[in-house]
């Protein structure tokens, strides 16, 4: 029989613990002595502007919003109790190695029987979230996966609902009233005209440390393009998240939308966007606007910088545009 200290030298070791959040990414910097670039919003817009971002950032984070409770992510969301993959989902994609046939991978939608209108990148973060037992570690294998050259990180570490307050005319012609009302989930805040406010429940939810961390360390922080009040401020009002925009020196740019949405923001100007950003306590130093596609507006403190932004459609920004507009402030 062997002795003691053989017997203790075969033993299994134990697993390293590891902080989900907390990992040291061996990920090769994009532009060698580029800015530290991080990136705060959802959807499309988010994807977009992590795109720019590789093209004059030394490294870049994209800090996501998981409000999202429709589709495909709402489904999953309460299947599995999974923060939204998404926008995760978009974000992971547009980091990816360009020969990556993973990345095209990730956005294939099925279109038949229980599966139809899920991507199979959402299906991969539940189910990697379930082997791993950790949401944040299921991100890290698909960003090794994908081979992508930055870091993608939830908005917050638990599934978030977003909460809104609108304010609307009612009443009647000769007496006319002010209703004001509070919704609930992201799908039907962005179906509610008249927003003034925004939030999240649990009002207070744990943001992951290496969100913050980022947003702190960064030379240039970019929130948005994207819908203002379900994806942008759906990250920036998040308290920790605020209240580590207010403490960052880095320069805190908003990339505006090139159109109002319906009904969500409609009839804003680019300073109503402004002044609804500023109004829930984010602080920005610049404002990067396309003036040919949505109105100035009222004039606002922040410095403005116009360039033309939008892709051949006239509804999207042009990730190349952007990126020289972004990089030309650094």
């Amino acid at each position: 029989m062997p002795g003691p200290d053989r017997a203790k030298a075969s033993a299994p070791t134990e697993p390293a613990i590891r902080d989900p959040w907390l990992r040291a990414a061996a990920y090769q910097p994009m532009v060698e002595g580029g800015p530290k670039v991080v990136a705060l919003g959802g959807g499309y817009g988010l994807s977009t502007t992590l795109r720019a971002a590789r093209h004059y950032a030394s490294s870049v984070t994209g800090v996501v919003s998981v409000a999202d409770d429709g589709g495909s992510s709402g489904r999953l969301r309460r299947a599995f109790g999974i923060p939204a993959p998404g926008d995760l989902r978009r974000c992971l994609v547009a980091l990816a190695d360009h020969d990556s046939i993973w990345a095209e991978a990730f956005e294939r939608r099925f279109d038949a029987m229980e599966l139809q209108g899920h991507p199979l990148g959402n299906i991969i973060l539940a189910g990697l979230t379930s082997t791993l037992g950790d949401f944040g570690l299921a991100i890290d294998e698909a960003l090794r996966l994908l081979g992508a050259v930055g870091r993608v990180v939830p908005a917050t570490a638990e599934p978030v609902t977003l909460k809104a307050t609108y304010m609307r005319s009612g009443g009647t012609l000769e007496q006319p009233i002010a209703v004001q009302g509070v919704v609930e989930g992201e799908v039907l805040v962005g179906r509610t005209p008249g927003l003034t406010e925004v939030s999240v429940v649990p009002p207070d939810p744990r943001v992951p440390d290496e969100a913050l961390q980022a947003i702190v360390n960064a030379d240039q922080i970019c929130i948005g393009p994207g819908s203002l009040f379900t994806s942008v401020l759906a990250v920036a009002a998040i308290p920790a998240i605020r209240e580590a925009l207010q403490q960052a020196k880095g320069q805190r740019t908003y990339i505006c939308n090139l159109s109002e949405q319906h009904p969500e923001t409609s009839g804003f100007t680019m300073s109503d966007h402004v002044s609804t950003i500023l109004a829930h306590g984010v602080p920005l130093d610049v404002i990067v606007h396309d003036p040919t596609r949505l109105p100035l507006g009222q004039p606002t403190e922040a410095i403005i910088v116009t360039r033309p932004l939008a892709d051949r459609t006239g509804r999207l920004h042009d990730a190349e545009l952007l990126a020289a507009a972004l990089s030309s402030l650094m």
